[in-house]
């Protein structure tokens, strides 16, 4: 038997172990624990081994969850019914082109009168949803023709709303920007939501069987009021308003139709639903399909980037101002070169040089050119500045009130004259509204002074003038044994605020004696009066007129 040396040996179980061993089995201890970071290669195999295990799990789970998803919803789809009715929906007739037509119109009176009622109930009657969904569906699928005939409907469909919401705007007496129509004048981050979600609520009832009116309303929502905006710009050559409104439809409907794209693949719509397609087709279905998302996606991005300068602009407004700052109005025009940027920032504390320090941090944070107006307003604290704050609340509803009424003098002075409110003309230092008339049908000019009494009478503190178009004086001024009858004092009574009004001469014919007391009560009233001898009843005539 051959000795094996002690250092060699490990002590054995139930062996005496002596001081050596001892010593022994520390060294080695020591040594492992010198050297952590070489890993052994069981360790290793462990490491991969626990690796392994994971990626597996993970690959079953999600084949777990695709074959669930499979059996249990795309195996519950009857998708040749669905693709059936999508093809019935998006097809061309003279209902959907005259619903079309008449959501159009209510939808442009319903922007033009600022009344979302309105528009809710254009949005009823929308049919857009139609072809919007079958374009998405027949991408899927591959159908070249459906491809076409949605993209027929569709754009016939919206041209003929466009024409008939430009016709109305172009013969409405209301041509003004409201709120409403200029919320649908560019496309943002929330619009793309709208869009975005009523796509994913529409293509899914559609799916499942269960579309209906309020899906076709979610539809509508976001699309045909950015449709009847584009009219209201073409009727009105605002180029603003209407290249703003369409790149704001085309946005809402490639979104729509991409959207319904990917929901109808994810339920298992394949090109095996349609007619063998050549590779001409394949090249036209993408190129569709790269021609709908292209666009988008430079559309995604800019709203991306507005939504970010918004933020980046407001943080570098609040940035230069310190305590209890407010920002109010910030309004920014993105089509501007430079970058137009106002608002209104309530402090404490007056900064002269905020305006232009904002300016260089935003030209350098923004990549572009920018023009600030920041109107600084001085705000204080304390039981003072809580009365000055209501005395100023005091006037503002003053003012407000006065403005009130200012509007309401202005309307009916144009509904009086028959011209548009922006003819009326206010001085408000002087307390002065003057209008200049249309011909009303055969009024005389007693008519039009009837009119201007009646609108002084409720504005004493005013001096209401209504200037009538050129029409004939009375032609007689009846006299009686003392004077003027009281229809010769009426006719001279017009005669005077007519001359007044119009800043012309008078010629009186008749009488002399009758023509010289007429002429002095004339004089005396602001008339410029000539009088010539004549016989007969006592006339009135324009000097131009007579000479």
């Amino acid at each position: 038997m051959i000795d094996t040396p002690r250092s060699q040996t490990a002590p054995q179980p139930g062996a005496d172990i002596g001081a050596e061993d001892v010593a022994l089995v520390r060294e080695r201890d020591d040594d492992a624990n010198s050297r952590p970071d070489e890993a052994s290669p069981g360790a290793a195999r462990s490491g991969s081994t626990e690796t392994a295990n994971v990626q597996s799990s993970l690959s079953e789970l999600i084949e777990f969850v695709r074959t669930r998803w499979v059996e249990k919803v795309v195996g519950q789809v009857d998708q040749a019914e669905v693709i059936e009715r999508r093809r019935e929906d998006g097809s061309l007739s003279e209902r959907y082109l005259f619903m079309t037509a008449m959501s159009g119109g209510i939808a442009v009176l319903g922007l033009l009168l600022s009344s979302p009622a309105v528009v809710i109930g254009a949005m009823l009657l929308s049919p857009l949803m139609g072809p919007i969904m079958g374009l998405g569906f027949a991408l899927a699928i591959g159908d070249w023709d459906w491809i076409k005939q949605c993209a027929r409907t569709l754009l016939l469909g919206s041209l003929m709303a466009v024409l008939l919401c430009g016709a109305l705007v172009y013969l409405s007496p209301i041509q003004t920007i409201t709120e409403e129509i200029a919320a649908r004048t560019r496309p943002n981050l929330f619009d793309l939501f709208v869009a975005l979600f009523s796509a994913l609520a529409g293509a899914y009832a559609m799916i499942r069987g269960r579309e209906g009116t309020i899906v076709g309303v979610a539809i509508a929502t976001a699309l045909m009021p950015p449709l009847a905006v584009v009219g209201f710009g073409l009727a009105t050559f605002n180029w603003t308003v209407f290249s703003g409104s369409l790149l704001l439809f085309v946005t809402n409907l490639l979104t729509i139709a991409l959207t319904a794209f990917v929901m109808a693949k994810l339920y298992g719509f394949r090109n095996s639903l349609s007619a063998r397609n050549t590779m001409f087709q394949n090249v036209a279905l993408l190129t569709v399909f790269m021609g709908l998302a292209v666009p988008l996606g430079f559309s995604l991005q800019q709203i991306a980037w507005e939504t970010n300068a918004q933020r980046i602009v407001s943080d570098a407004i609040r940035e230069r101002f310190d305590g209890p700052a407010q920002l109010d109005a910030l309004q920014i025009d993105f089509s501007s070169a430079p970058l137009n940027v106002s608002a209104i920032m309530f402090t404490p504390v007056i900064r002269p040089d905020a305006e232009s320090e904002i300016t260089r941090a935003l030209t350098n944070r923004l990549g572009r050119p920018v023009a600030l107006t920041l109107t600084q307003t001085q705000t204080e604290t304390g039981a003072g500045a809580a009365q000055r704050a209501q005395l100023s609340a005091t006037r503002a509803r003053e003012a407000a009130a006065a403005n009130e009424r200012l509007t309401a003098l202005a309307t009916r002075l144009s509904l009086a004259s028959g011209v548009p409110e922006n003819d009326v003309l206010i001085d408000r230092s002087r307390r002065r509204a003057l209008v200049r008339s249309r011909r009303l049908g055969d009024a005389g000019l007693d008519a039009y002074r009837t009119l201007e009494q009646r609108i002084a009478v409720t504005e004493p503190e005013w001096t209401i003038e209504l200037i009538p178009p050129r029409a004939a004086l009375p032609e007689t001024i009846p006299f009686g044994e003392d004077g003027p009858n009281a229809q010769g004092n009426e006719a001279l009574a017009v005669i005077a605020w007519a001359a007044q009004r119009l800043d012309r001469g008078v010629v009186l014919t008749g009488d002399p004696e009758e023509g010289e007391r007429a002429a002095e009560l004339l004089r005396e009233q602001g008339a410029r009066v000539a009088v010539r001898g004549g016989s007969g009843t006592l006339r009135a005539g324009w000097a131009a007129e007579e000479e």
